[in-house]
C-alpha cells in the first residue's frame, strides 16, 4: 500500500544557493496525488509544482523543478531522498521561497522529523517501474546507466583531484532501510575553490562550513568536526541520485550507476528511460516486492546518531 506522514512536520532554514530564510511544511496527501510542492509566495493558482522528472530544468549544483507558470522550487534533491528513502508517496509540501532550506546538507533531518510524525498506510496499490533493458547516457567522462535489477540498487563512483577526496566507490541496495543507516546523514560537499567561485557569482550565500556543507581543499578538510563517514562524498552522491530517481513519480526497480554523474545527467537518464517504451514497464506490486522498496519497515533506530 502507498504511505503518507500520519501529521505534519515543519521545517525551517536557509537556501544554500540563496541565502533566503524559507519554511517548509510538509503535509500527508490523498492516495495517488504523488509529491507536489506548493510555493506559498505567490498567487494561489500559480503554486503547484509538481514533483517529476519532466518538471526539471538545468540548473548549476541542484535540482530545480518548475511549472507551466514558470514558477520553480530548486534544491530538491535531499528532501525527495528522505521522502523515498522513508516510503513516503504522497505528500503536499508548503514553501515560503524558491528553495528548499539546506538544513545540515543532508537528508537526515527530514528523515527524523517523518519518522517522528509517524508514517501510515493507505489503501492503493503501488505501481513500481521495473527496468527491462539497460538505458544510458553521456556527458563528457560523465556516465549515467540503468539496468534491470529486482529492487533498486544505488552504484557511484567519484574521482576528484583534491586528496581529501581522491577516488571513491560504493553499492549499496535500497532494500530493508539501508538508505536510512547509510546515506540519510552524509552530507553535500564541495571544494573551496568552487566556494568562492560560487560566492563571487552571487551562489551558495546560504553555506556555513561545518553547518550545512563538508568543504574540502587539496588534502585538507576545511569544515569543523570532520567526515562523519570516511566515504561521505560518494555517499552523499547516492543520496542525491536516489532524490534525483524519486522525480520518476513512481519507485524504481534496477539498478542505477553513477561514473562522475550529478543531477543533470540523472534527469537525462529518466528522460531517455521514459523516451523508450520498450525498456520499462509499470507494474503493481505484490507483497514481496512492496517489501523491497525503499522505506519499507524503517524505523528510528536504523537513524545514525549525527554530530
Amino acid at each position: 500500500m502507498q504511505g503518507t506522514l500520519k501529521n505534519p512536520v515543519r521545517f525551517s532554514g536557509v537556501g544554500l544557493h540563496s541565502g533566503a530564510q524559507t519554511t517548509l511544511t510538509v503535509y500527508p496527501s490523498p492516495a495517488d496525488s504523488g509529491i507536489v510542492f506548493h510555493r506559498m509566495d505567490v498567487a494561489r493558482a500559480h503554486r503547484a509544482v509538481p514533483a517529476r522528472w519532466d518538471s526539471v530544468i538545468s540548473s548549476p549544483l541542484c535540482t530545480r523543478i518548475v511549472n507551466d507558470f514558470e514558477v520553480s522550487i530548486s534544491t530538491v534533491e535531499h528532501l525527495m531522498a528522505a521522502l523515498v528513502g522513508c516510503g513516503i508517496h504522497n505528500a503536499r509540501i508548503d514553501v515560503t521561497a524558491g528553495e528548499v532550506p539546506i538544513m545540515d546538507g543532508s537528508a537526515s533531518v527530514f528523515v527524523r522529523a517523518f519518522l517522528n510524525a509517524g508514517i501510515v498506510a493507505q489503501r492503493a496499490p503501488v505501481k513500481a517501474l521495473r527496468v527491462l533493458k539497460p538505458v544510458e547516457v553521456r556527458r563528457g567522462d560523465a556516465v549515467a546507466r540503468i539496468m534491470p535489477h529486482k529492487t533498486l540498487l544505488i552504484e557511484f563512483d567519484i574521482e576528484f583531484e583534491d586528496q581529501a577526496i581522491g577516488a571513491q566507490s560504493k553499492k549499496l541496495n535500497m532494500s530493508n532501510g539501508s538508505f536510512v543507516r547509510e546515506l540519510c546523514s552524509s552530507r553535500t560537499f564541495c571544494r573551496q575553490a568552487d566556494v568562492d567561485h560560487m560566492q563571487a557569482n552571487g551562489l551558495a550565500l546560504g553555506g556555513s562550513p561545518g553547518e550545512n556543507a563538508v568543504v574540502f581543499d587539496g588534502d585538507k578538510i576545511v569544515s569543523p568536526g570532520g567526515l562523519r563517514h570516511a566515504d561521505e562524498p560518494v555517499r552523499h552522491k547516492m543520496l542525491d541520485a536516489l532524490g534525483d530517481l524519486g522525480l520518476a513519480g513512481v519507485p524504481i526497480l534496477g539498478h542505477y550507476q553513477g561514473i562522475r554523474a550529478g543531477h543533470a545527467l540523472t534527469n537525462d537518464l529518466l528522460r531517455a528511460l521514459f523516451a523508450d517504451r520498450e525498456a520499462f514497464e509499470i507494474v503493481e506490486c505484490d507483497p514481496k516486492m512492496l517489501s523491497l522498496l525503499p522505506g519499507a519497515g524503517v524505523h528510528l533506530g536504523e537513524l545514525p546518531e549525527v554530530a
